[in-house]
């Protein structure tokens, strides 16, 4: 396996079948535009039109492709050529060689690169500095266009649309363009066709997302405290960056939905693509053309049932829980007190159970619908006390049970549920109600009152949802999934009915007027429904959305991409990569999840964002690519990457298994000297000012080294991912850093390996949660790392005392340095510092300039083995 050798400058150009501009002048035989215009009329306008459209159609058949074909057809002489623009950049994507590309230019990049059609292209003169101007239409949105294929070895044309999603966005319901998710295993793609609007859940949203900052703080003190905490350790202006940025992007809305799967991962069996599914989960089935969606969140759609009607599986799958929660029994007499879209379905369901049911709403024309649907009878609070109704309807007794399904803050509905009820008899809360119970109002009939899960076992569980892990049948009987699936059972045998409850059905690009008609007062919806343009078979959603307001290209910088837009890469490196705007431009963000990629494209200008990793590996505009995923994803990418020629900068760790970590030595080992892509591993701390001092001050030691440090690293619940298959557990992928700082501030080998845990008592604790390292090296120092989440997260988090020469060296969280036993000075700041920025300085200078790697391979190396090591020790 041979390593794909990183071309710079002129070797670059000159594989690619261009030539390097000499320094000071043009290639030989090239006409210059400024020299272009000092030729007459009619000449001129034809030379001009001649550089614009032979850059224009370079641009896009591949950046001098085809190259002798447009000398042949425009004439080479007055052609100029497109390529580097200075020794060791790579290709300038600058029109006619202008300075900076201006808007105009930006946005016939983004038309060229999507392959839309060209409506208009013509000269109209030129400029003062000589360069063309074009006249470009750019098509509207929602356009189809046809990309001839190259991608993936499709040689036949493939027809590309943008994807829609629906935002909400300070107070309003938006839709925007965004990339279209890409099937990952253990999930199904799905083109949705219909989508039901929650008028409940989703109007709350609209009405939260339209609140002041200020006022939204005084209602919400716990998101205030952490954004206090975050100030604290990351510094304001990040914490500025990160919120505002989550602000400007606005909420993914939406999680009942149906369609066509288009795609399966793998681990999916039971599904195929062109089954016709239901949807369900707030994290994945949005509003939206194109849905990735768990398997355990997806059921099939019975046949003869409509898709329309089908979109409505989570409001009736969480109807359907409220009502098991219930457990009614034949003849039994049951409350509904809401009859909103939740309180309709869920008296039908009461009603399928041979329950008799009465309904309690204050609006007249939902008690009228109910009728009409089979509720026995309607109570208004205006016309009769709900209670005293309750009562002689049942001949003194009371209800069995009382399915709470309203929207209120106030309490008082609890309060009339309670005293509806019978001795012994049973309250659901399945809407969103005030919670202030009265002792008495239970006390005295020993009433349950019982919580209903949203649509039933599975919900929240991450094992359940997003691996897939089911429940056996025989132990739990109704999951979320096979809610689902009864409730479409239901709609499928008319035992309940769902179509008079549809007010309305709108087209996506119709949105906001839908979520207009929610706010309607006494005549707001019970359910609406958004509708989606259903494309041909031969039609792909986009997976790259161009940013028409992309930051332009300036010379020097190196272009990178970032993989994986999570919280992390959000707060952290995407605001450092705008600060270093002299040395970086982000040519793209791409993220599984199409918003969080669109998103963090806008706000930090980037060229598109994706959802297809593959895309950027392809783009010859990138140079680099910042992979900021989930750890078990990191060794596969990078490898990936490398690979395709590009730089890489990986988020610790590494790599989490020892054959993931082979496979990258061999990759190096492999290239015979050739000029191999770079390689940088997250282990930032060495980056950082504190390690820099510590490292000047120890350089000229004359004895080995004790270096002690302590992790106080807090506690993560033993669901979290990080100790999932997914994160590889807190020694490798956290304790990795020390390691590496180790390795780093010795600058030697490592010869032994020692580690203990405590055995935790209980389950609060994972086996390597707590633990000891104890590391020797060749140049003879030992290093100690004490790891634990037994601490308080009250306390400082690193601490880290090196004893040599008679000096004590104090680190202490990254915010003060001290000396004792010299004269030598520490280093104190405001906010800690652990080497992110200084290490993306690294980064760029390497890629820049060439020379030696910001941390040598074998370092790299060794931080992980030395890791994998630890682990072993702690079984």
């Amino acid at each position: 396996m041979a390593v794909r050798r990183v071309l710079p400058g002129r070797e670059w150009a000159e594989s690619h079948g261009m030539r390097q501009r000499p320094p000071g002048g043009r290639p030989p035989g090239h006409t210059n535009v400024k020299l272009a215009t000092t030729l007459p009329e009619p000449a001129r306008t034809r030379a001009l039109q001649g550089i614009a459209l032979r850059n224009l159609l370079c641009l896009a058949l591949g950046w001098g492709a085809f190259e002798s074909k447009v000398d042949r057809g425009l004439g080479a002489k007055w052609s100029d050529r497109l390529g580097p623009t200075s020794a060791g950049a790579s290709r300038s994507r600058h029109f006619v060689h202008q300075p900076q590309p201006s808007a105009r230019d930006r946005r016939i990049v983004g038309c060229l690169v999507n392959r839309w059609p060209v409506r208009t292209l013509h000269t109209r003169g030129c400029s003062q500095s000589g360069r063309a101007v074009f006249a470009f239409v750019q098509p509207r949105r929602g356009d189809t266009s046809v990309r001839q294929g190259r991608e993936r070895g499709n040689p036949a044309a493939v027809a590309i649309r943008t994807m829609k999603q629906v935002f909400i966005k300070q107070g309003q319901a938006v839709v925007e363009e965004i990339p279209a998710p890409q099937v990952q295993p253990g999930t199904v793609l799905v083109r949705v066709e219909h989508s039901c609007i929650s008028v409940g859940t989703e109007l709350s949203g609209v009405t939260a997302s339209g609140v002041p900052l200020w006022q939204r703080a005084l209602t919400e003190p716990a998101n205030v405290k952490k954004a206090v905490e975050m100030a604290l350790t990351q510094g304001p202006t990040r914490t500025y960056d990160l919120i505002s940025g989550q602000l400007a992007a606005g909420t993914p809305t939406g999680y009942s939905a149906a369609g066509i799967a288009i795609a399966v991962g793998s681990g999916v069996a039971d599904l195929r693509p062109g089954d016709r599914v239901a949807c369900a989960g707030a994290q994945c089935a949005h509003h939206a053309e194109v849905i990735c969606v768990p398997r355990n969140l997806a059921v099939p759609v019975p046949p003869g049932l409509d898709l329309s009607l089908a979109s409505t599986v989570t409001l009736g799958a969480i109807a359907l829980q409220g009502v098991r929660r219930a457990t009614p029994t034949l003849g039994e007499t049951f409350a509904v007190i809401g009859l909103g879209l939740l309180g309709q379905l869920a008296a039908q369901m009461l009603k399928a159970n041979g329950c008799h049911v009465l309904g309690v709403d204050l609006n007249r024309k939902r008690l009228a619908t109910a009728l009409d649907l089979g509720l026995d009878a309607g109570l208004h609070p205006e016309d009769h006390d709900p209670v005293e109704q309750a009562l002689r309807l049942t001949g003194g007794i009371g209800v069995d049970g009382v399915v709470v399904t309203a929207a209120t803050a106030d309490s008082a509905v609890l309060a009339t549920a309670f005293r509806m009820c019978r001795r012994k008899g049973r309250v659901v809360v399945v809407g969103d109600v005030g919670m202030n119970i009265e002792r008495a109002d239970m006390y005295a009939k020993e009433l349950d009152l019982l919580m209903s899960t949203s649509y039933g076992p599975g919900r929240y569980d991450r094992h359940y949802e997003e691996e897939g892990q089911d429940y056996p049948v025989g132990y739990v009987r109704w999951t979320e999934n096979r809610n689902m699936a009864e409730y479409l059972r239901l709609l499928k045998t008319g035992q309940v009915r769902i179509q008079p409850l549809v007010d309305a059905t709108y087209p996506v690009d119709e949105t906001p007027a839908a979520y207009a008609r929610l706010n309607s007062g006494d005549e707001r919806p019970l359910a609406v429904l958004l509708r989606y343009p259903q494309a041909g078979n031969d039609t792909k959603p986009a997976d790259r959305v161009m940013n028409p307001a992309a930051k332009p290209l300036a010379a020097g910088q190196v272009r990178i991409a970032i993989a994986g837009a999570g919280q992390f890469a959000r707060a952290v490196h995407l605001p450092n990569l705008a600060r270093l705007h002299t040395q970086y431009h982000l040519q793209a963000v791409m993220s599984r999840t199409g918003h969080h990629a669109q998103a963090a494209a806008t706000q930090f200008q980037a060229d598109y964002s994706t959802t297809d990793y593959e895309r950027l590996l392809a783009d010859p505009a990138v140079d680099a690519v910042l992979i900021c995923t989930r750890h078990n994803l990191h060794a596969g990418m990078a490898l990936q990457a490398l690979r395709a020629g590009k730089h890489v900068l990986v988020e610790k760790p590494l790599a989490l298994t020892r054959d993931e970590l082979a496979a990258i030595q061999a990759l190096f080992a492999e290239a015979q000297g050739q000029t191999a892509p770079i390689l940088l591993a997250g282990f930032n701390r060495r980056f950082s000012p504190y390690a820099r001092r510590l490292r000047e001050l120890t350089r000229g030691r004359s004895n080995p080294m004790i270096l002690n440090y302590r992790m106080n690293a807090g506690y993560i619940p033993p669901d979290h991912w990080v100790h999932s298959a997914e994160g590889g557990g807190r020694n490798l992928g956290e304790a990795c850093h020390v390691y590496d700082l180790f390795t780093y501030l010795t600058d030697a080998r490592v010869a032994q390996v020692h580690a203990a845990g405590i055995g935790p008592g209980t389950g609060h604790y994972r086996r390597n949660d707590n633990f000891i390292a104890t590391l020797t090296f060749d140049d003879g120092s030992v290093a100690t790392l004490t790891y634990t989440a037994l601490g308080t997260q009250k306390y400082a988090k690193e601490l880290l005392e090196i004893y040599v020469d008679g000096q004590v060296l104090a680190l202490d969280d990254y915010r003060s340095l001290t000396v004792a036993g010299s004269k030598a000075r520490g280093i104190k700041t405001r906010t800690p510092e652990k080497g992110h920025t200084e290490e993306l300085e690294a980064f760029a200078a390497a890629v820049t300039n060439g020379g030696a790697w910001p941390i040598p391979l074998w370092q790299q190396a060794q931080a992980t083995e030395i890791a994998l090591k630890v682990e072993a020790c702690l079984g």
